[in-house]
């Protein structure tokens, strides 16, 4: 009964409800309206201009028919929802503000020409797939490759936790901390005692968190209550108990740098589940790297940008960069970030060149698989072509609905050849790529809409490096628990679950 009450009186139910109640309004406003037939006729006019609108704009393909489907469905409500939701438009960030995001990068990328060049060249006479590939990157993101940068591979939040902490100790001069998700608990609690003692040592402390992944976990003002403490903090685009466009972008990055020189992400937010204290949907795994040296720096821009975008704050760069000089090589690193800012969809893109570039095998984890048709087409051609392509999802979903979505991509990927598991265990979160011991990508993207067009995300692609070997390893382990979908199983569907799952992977581009 404790828990029934405290979900009605959470800010999650009443926005909701709130939100509800004015989508209700809008409703009932137009069904008064439209009862004038010249009124009902300029809204017909008005959702044709719309669809015509959606069908020229710069939308994906299947996020615009998905649109002209509901709009057509239901012509005057169907604008409506399109012109409130489905309208890309980021002007709630502020132009000024959108403008500092991309100068965090694009000005020290200016700085640095002639060691970057010669880092890629590096590259280049080591495998020049992979050249072209980080050269993608760099020039889409601002964020080049490194080199004298080494790292260390965590296949579970359990393992993930201690290390944490234990460079969380170590800080000397800052600790950045930007994450999707922080909820109260065992986890968040251990490291907010260790960031109250760094603060009193003198350590600079900024922690940003989007407040949509965090609601129910903390307060609305938890930010506040943070800023009360000492530490600089900023929940990323508060959520309002309103009907608006802004909840449909959300910072989905998990990151952590320490004094320049260390530096995290990965799948794991800061909250019980990622380390298995709180158990939700079986076992939790997800996996997180570390990275030291050089390749630090991209992880603090990303950082300092984002920083910028939600507070408005300019800094200098030059007092956080990495500050270490015996860091010795192990392959290439390239930490880099993805953002709706633009119209470059950066994360797929660099998922799709790692499936094109295959010539042995390409192994995946992702928790959701919400594709369009270019990665399917990707990954279908890769499995055609002899590529041993491999998908591994969770066995336990969190979200019942999206889960039926990546199943109704089994049957077309199966019967071209790619190998698909669901890990019996749990819930299986983290967002991988690993092919032919050359090249591995960890991070926060998922293989959705959201992740590729509407989240800020980051990821580190790893070249010759030894985490590849690591990461392999681990993906070999999560198959040896996991079950293969077989041919059979894809066939053997019912109609009307097949009848629903098409439906939804129509609709899947807006959820």
């Amino acid at each position: 009964m404790k828990k029934i009450l405290k979900f009605l009186l959470s800010r999650f139910f009443i926005s909701l409800i709130l939100i509800a109640i004015q989508i209700y309004i809008i409703f009932k406003i137009f069904n008064y309206s439209i009862e004038n037939p010249l009124i009902a006729q300029f809204f017909i006019f008005i959702s044709f201009g719309v669809s015509l609108w959606v069908l020229f704009n710069k939308h994906e393909p299947e996020y615009a028919l998905s649109w002209i489907m509901i709009i057509m469905l239901a012509p005057v409500y169907g604008a409506i929802f399109y012109l409130i939701f489905g309208k890309k438009n980021l002007n709630y960030v502020g132009r000024k503000r959108a403008e500092k995001y991309v100068n965090v990068y694009s000005k020290y990328s200016s700085r640095f020409p002639h060691t970057m060049k010669d880092r890629s060249l590096a590259l280049k006479h080591i495998d020049k797939d992979f050249y072209c590939m980080s050269e993608y990157i760099a020039r889409s993101s601002y964020s080049p490759v490194w080199a004298h940068t080494i790292a260390d591979y965590y296949p579970l939040g359990d393992d993930f936790f201690p290390a944490f902490k234990k460079e969380l100790r170590k800080a000397k001069k800052f600790i950045f901390l930007e994450y999707f998700t922080i909820g109260k608990g065992e986890m968040w609690d251990g490291i907010l005692e260790i960031l109250k003692a760094k603060q009193q040592q003198g350590v600079e402390i900024r922690i940003l968190y989007d407040d949509f992944g965090s609601l129910g976990r903390v307060d609305g003002s938890y930010d506040k209550m943070l800023r009360g403490m000492g530490f600089k903090a900023k929940a990323f685009n508060p959520v309002k108990p309103h009907v608006n466009v802004r909840m449909n972008y959300r910072d989905h990055r998990k990151i952590c740098v320490i004094d320049g020189n260390i530096g995290f992400t990965g799948g794991i937010n800061l909250a019980d589940e990622y380390i298995n204290r709180s158990v939700r949907f079986g076992q939790w795994k997800d996996s997180a790297v570390l990275i030291k040296g050089d390749g630090v720096w991209n992880l603090t821009t990303c950082f300092l940008s984002m920083w910028a975008l939600s507070t408005g704050e300019n800094d200098t760069l030059k007092q956080y960069r990495p500050t270490l000089t015996s860091v010795s090589n192990d392959g290439f690193v390239q930490p880099y970030s993805d953002n709706p800012l633009d119209d470059v969809a950066l994360a797929e893109n660099a998922y799709t060149q790692v499936i094109n570039r295959a010539t042995e095998y390409v192994w995946i984890t992702t928790p959701y698989l919400v594709l369009d048709h270019e990665i399917t087409s990707a990954l279908c051609l890769a499995a055609q072509s002899g590529v041993d392509v491999r998908i591994m999802l969770p066995g336990i979903p969190d979200k019942h609905i999206v889960y039926e979505v990546s199943k109704s991509n089994y049957k077309e990927l199966i019967l071209n050849g790619v190998q698909i598991y669901e890990y019996v265990p749990g819930f299986l979160h983290s967002k991988m790529f690993v092919s032919d011991d050359k090249v591995s990508i960890i991070g926060t993207i998922n293989m959705d809409y959201r992740s590729f067009y509407l989240h800020f995300e980051c990821g580190v692609a790893f070249y010759g490096s030894s985490v590849i070997k690591k990461v392999k390893l681990d993906m070999e382990d999560i198959i040896m628990q996991s079950n293969q979908i077989t041919e059979a199983d894809v066939r053997n569907v019912s109609l009307i679950r097949r009848a629903c799952r098409g439906l939804l992977k129509i609709l899947s581009p807006l959820m």
